[in-house]
């Protein structure tokens, strides 16, 4: 038979605990006392109590909140100003008379509007190896964001580029790779949206059949 002094209680469930807790949001409210006797670590400040600890953990999630809320502000504008310079390129791009009038126009709005150092419309033949291996290796998903190689960028660009913006156009439009670079290598990369790029795509996949 267990000696009564050497049995050992069972561990609590901190799972149950919690759980109860969970659904009965007001039961500190029953028991305030126990507010004021429940002690936390702080890595910081050392053992505060239950009430510092929540105070703080809803300043920091208020914090979060703002910090989050300035960069929805900050994507909204981003995209409106997206929004307002296709819209108006568009007009422009519709009044175009050849290809050539295309390429100008692009050229001047984005480098003008974004400080773009190249804008490209790029027709790939299939003798061309270098541009077919482009077309077949970064342009496998239809987009590239990123960094090219020195041979690249000179193939596609006349020289080398800090990062480029690549696109594949409709099959209507030939095999035809609409490219813009920027000097700096971190402008465009692989995490980026391509609410830009795709909102051009798909103005040039309309008009240029039509040239």
């Amino acid at each position: 038979m267990t000696d009564p002094k050497h049995r050992t209680e069972a561990p609590f469930d901190e799972q149950i605990i919690r759980e109860y807790l969970i659904d009965n949001p007001d039961f500190f409210g029953r028991y305030p006392e126990l507010l004021l006797a429940m002690r936390m670590s702080h890595t910081e400040r050392g053992t505060v109590s239950l009430l510092e600890r929540r105070q703080e953990m809803y300043r920091n999630r208020v914090a979060q909140l703002e910090e989050e809320i300035t960069a929805l502000m900050t994507q909204a504008r981003r995209n409106e100003k997206i929004f307002r310079f296709n819209n108006d390129l568009q007009f422009k791009l519709l009044e175009s008379e050849d290809l050539g009038d295309v390429r100008q126009i692009l050229s001047q709005a984005l480098m003008s509007e974004f400080g773009f150092t190249h804008v490209r419309l790029i027709t790939v033949h299939d003798v061309d190896s270098e541009l077919s291996a482009i077309w077949s290796n970064r342009l496998a998903r239809g987009h590239y964001f990123g960094r090219l190689t020195a041979s690249e960028s000179r193939r596609l660009f006349g020289s080398e580029v800090g990062s480029v913006a690549l696109t594949r156009l409709s099959e209507h439009c030939g095999q035809v790779v609409f490219a813009i670079a920027s000097q700096d290598p971190a402008h465009f990369h692989p995490e980026m949206d391509n609410l830009l790029l795709d909102q051009l795509r798909r103005i040039l996949d309309h008009l240029l059949p039509r040239l």
